[in-house]
């Protein structure tokens, strides 16, 4: 990923099916666990959140398609989105409508893997 401020800038958190909770995409930081806990730190536990702050938005929504991991627990996706695209995500839904497209083709590819994925299963271009 680009180490710009462009569009699609982005750190994403999510787990798979059998496979726990982890980083996906980390914007290209050095330490994306800093940027992600003061992101989400306004954000209560809620399934769906949203905040906005510094430049960049904190979104958590849970899988639009329902899927669950194998506790049965639905499977959350957490970002924070920089940039042009940050600028227009002004609400949780607005958010879902803006990022999800980026990212629901290869977390269908990858959400019933066994092990996490890697970088390139993701076979994103951003």
């Amino acid at each position: 990923m680009s180490s710009t401020s462009g569009p699609t800038r982005l750190i994403w958190a999510t787990r798979g099916r059998s496979w726990g909770f982890r980083f996906l995409l980390d914007a290209d930081l050095a330490d994306p666990l800093s940027v992600y806990e003061d992101a989400f730190a306004g954000i209560a536990e809620a399934a769906t959140g949203y905040a906005c702050e510094g430049g960049h938005v904190a979104l958590r929504f849970p899988d639009p398609d329902g899927r669950r991991d194998t506790a049965g627990r639905i499977i959350p996706h957490e970002f924070v989105v920089f940039g042009e695209l940050a600028t227009r995500i002004q609400s949780a839904e607005a958010g879902v409508r803006q990022v999800w497209p980026i990212v629901e083709d290869a977390f269908a590819r990858i959400w019933m893997l066994d092990t996490a994925p890697q970088p390139g299963d993701l076979g994103l271009t951003l």
